[in-house]
This record gives structure tokens, sequence and C-alpha cells, in this order.
């Protein structure tokens, strides 16, 4: 993301002109923009034009348009961002309150104004335009016929692609069979990898299975690559890292992501801040309950108390069309800070971010413990309480 242009007055009211450059910018823009903010960007508009003799044509014509924005629709895969609102400055074009769709484009710029910038929506802007925050993983979590070829950036667990093939049995009298099926199943996992792993900006491809599948394909893989002399795959060969998964679904690689030699491979990137950090706390809620709570009301008085180490909380949280809910996580996010506590904000596209979601969405790990507050019959499985 590029940041053209920022002007927020003290009060926190103002003006962020942006350009998206990758597909991810989309979901940073889906967690920038709220209900009742306003967007300026280019758009197409259907133009009904009327002729002397009442006959009329219609064209379509590029212009710029401001909408007030009241739905916001972000399709994860495509990485498509369509803000539906009324118009809400004078156009040639489009008459003061119609309804427009705008659909936020990679490479042209889209200007946010909003009412109330907070300090998360700032450090998003910060973050978003740093240009060290890039795609650096690539995983593959495997098992026999099936596959999940993933790209971990700091904000999203993307699946790029899924292989299901069905490989015949291995039995007496049909091993060429299964052997075929097997290679088959191998070529379509090496040409996903080719096809969907950027090798320039990844710094890691993770090939993860139950047995030894991981250990054949690996092995098939540059044999291929041997042949075929395929320098891409020669070239990056120390790139990749196998490691242990119970399956080849997307689910596993939480556990992929736990492994300490994975750890170490991408000791730089965001994603593993977020894997410890919630890691340490499951640990905690094990070994001293009483140092770790989840649940917003749970958290907020250990806060009160100044007790917080770690907050963990989901980007969701800030998304929330109530506007009060929001500042309210924005307040605990800023008097954790204050009283010196680390936050950790995940993102509920990335595989921790969903299981800290089924957690209430907040949890913090405590500096010292507080076995009062698990005395509170207080239920707090909901955060929107």
């Amino acid at each position: 993301m590029k940041l053209v242009h920022k002007n927020v007055d003290k009060d926190g009211e103002g003006c962020v002109v942006l350009i998206p450059d990758e597909p991810e910018d989309m979901w940073h823009a889906y967690n920038l923009i709220s209900e009742g903010d306003n967007v300026r960007a280019s758009t197409i508009r259907k133009v009904q034009n009327e002729s002397s003799t009442g006959s009329s044509t219609s064209n379509r014509v590029r212009t710029t348009l401001t909408i007030t924005v009241e739905a916001i629709d972000f399709d994860t895969q495509a990485c498509v961002l369509r803000l539906k609102g009324r118009n809400a400055e004078e156009n040639q074009y489009v008459k003061m309150g119609a309804y427009h769709t705008l659909d936020l484009e990679l490479n042209r710029k889209f200007s946010l104004i909003k009412p109330e910038w907070d300090s998360i929506a700032l450090e998003r802007v910060d973050t978003c335009c740093d240009p060290t925050q890039n795609a650096d993983v690539a995983a593959v979590v495997m098992q026999d016929g099936l596959a999940h070829i993933c790209l971990i950036t700091s904000s999203m667990t993307l699946v790029r692609m899924k292989i299901d093939q069905v490989i015949p049995r291995k039995r007496k009298g049909n091993v060429k069979q299964h052997e075929k099926g097997l290679a088959r199943f191998y070529d379509s996992v090496m040409q996903g990898i080719l096809r969907h792993v950027n090798f320039d900006v990844v710094k890691c491809v993770l090939i993860a299975s139950p047995g030894f599948v991981r250990d054949q394909f690996h092995e098939y893989m540059f044999q291929e690559a041997v042949k075929t002399d395929n320098k891409v795959l020669l070239e990056n060969k120390s790139k990749f890292l196998l490691v242990h998964s119970s399956s080849g679904f997307k689910h596993s690689l939480k556990e992929v992501l736990m492994d300490p030699a994975v750890m170490a491979k991408m000791a730089d990137t965001k994603a593993l801040g977020e894997v410890k950090a919630l890691e340490a706390f499951y640990t905690m809620l094990q070994t001293e309950p009483a140092k770790a709570f989840y649940g917003a009301k749970h958290v907020e008085r250990a806060n009160e108390a100044q007790a917080i180490e770690t907050l963990l909380i989901s980007d969701n949280l800030f998304r929330c069309s109530d506007v009060s809910q929001r500042k309210r996580y924005v307040t605990l996010v800023e008097s954790v800070r204050e009283f010196g506590g680390e936050v950790k904000i995940f993102s509920s596209m990335h595989v921790s971010g969903e299981q800290l979601t089924q957690l209430t969405g907040v949890a913090a790990i405590l500096r010292f413990p507080m076995p009062d507050i698990s005395d509170d019959e207080a239920s707090d499985s909901d955060t929107n309480d």
C-alpha cells in the first residue's frame, strides 16, 4: 500500500489517500473502512442520454464519486472490496443521495474520510504502508490425494490452490496404477507451487504431511526439476522445509507453525509473533489459569488492576458496526499500552486469528495471578454483550 497523503487533525477527523498495490492491501482497506465513513474513488457509471428527438442512449463514463458507506463486501479469495452507499458530493452524472457501488481497484487511489481516526486505524495505515510487511512464507499441507497450497502473510492465510485427486489403492497387481496416480498427484502439486509461489519474495516453503508423504513428494519434485532443468526449483531448494502435520487440511497449519524448526525459519514474520503469543496463552491457561483470561469482561477487570502483560485481540472487534463497542476495544488497547503491556492484534484471516475468535476474540496473559476474576460468575462467552 502506498500512502499518498495524510491529513488528520488533533480531534481525529481527517482524510487519508492510499493506493493499494497488491491484493492483500484490500484486506487492510476492509479493516480501515467503516459504515458511515466517506470514500472517494474513480468509478464507472452508466449514464442515460436523451436526444432532442426523444430517443435515449446509454454509455459508461469514468467519474470520481464520494459515497457515504452503508455496506461493505469483501471477497477474500479474489481480494475484491465493494462499497455500497449514497453519493455525498455534487457530480454531473450522479444525483446527491443516489446509490452507487464503488469497487476499489489495485493501483488506483482512493481517499478515506473519517469523522474520527482512532489509534488502531492510524496504526493499521502505518503497518500496511510498511514495505517490509509482505508474504514471505508459503506452505503446502498434504496427504495422499489431497493438498492445500497456502500463502502466509502478516495478516492472512490465503489458500491459493486445493488439489483433490483419487489415487488407486496399492494392491497386488495394481502397483503400477497406484504409482501413476501418485506421480500425477505430485505433478499437480509441483505445478501449483510453481504457479502460486513467488520465490523472489518467499523466504521459506513449508511442506507438511503425516507419514512420509512430504519426503516422497520432495524427492519426486527435485528429481523432476533435475530432469527438466527447472532453475526456479533448483536455485530455491534451500528454502524448502519438511515438517510433520496430522493431515492435508488447512487447519493443520496451526501445528505446523508451532514447530520449532519452522519458528526459527520464520523468525522475522509478524505471523510467528501471533502464533507464539497464542501458544503462551494456552500454556498459561493449563499451568496457571489465574494468570490467563479471555472474554471482554474478565480482560477489562484485569486491565483495571494494571495486570495485563500481553493482550491478544482480534481485528474483527474493530470492524464492529456499533461505534460504542469499537471504542470499547480501542480504549482497552490504548490502556494496556499505557500501563506498559504488549498488544498483539490478530488477523481474523490468519489461522491463529481464527483460533482467537473461537475464544471470544479477546484474551490476556497477566503479570500476576488474579483468582478473584475466575470466581466472577458473570458469563463472558459473548464479547458483544
